[in-house]
């Protein structure tokens, strides 16, 4: 069974800053698919599937390593 977590983010303007947060998305352990529904200047869902619910602490790393920031999480 997996489950899907959508994050917000901002900062992300363009599909180059989308694939950057999918690509340390992804590097997460039990992470199987990322989906981000861009809103360019604005704060934009990230929904992240997984094999098992993710630590908010190792995701908002994975995103400022992506160079953007997590501004909260819905389950």
């Amino acid at each position: 069974m997996s489950t899907t977590t959508t994050y917000n983010v901002t900062g992300m303007t363009c599909g180059h800053c989308a694939s950057a947060v999918t690509e340390e998305l992804t590097k997460l352990p039990g992470v199987r698919d990322v989906t981000i529904d861009l809103v360019a200047g604005g704060t934009s869902p990230v929904h992240v599937i997984s094999d098992t619910p993710l630590d908010d602490a190792q995701v908002r790393r994975a995103v400022d390593e992506a160079g953007y920031e997590l501004v909260d999480a819905t389950p």
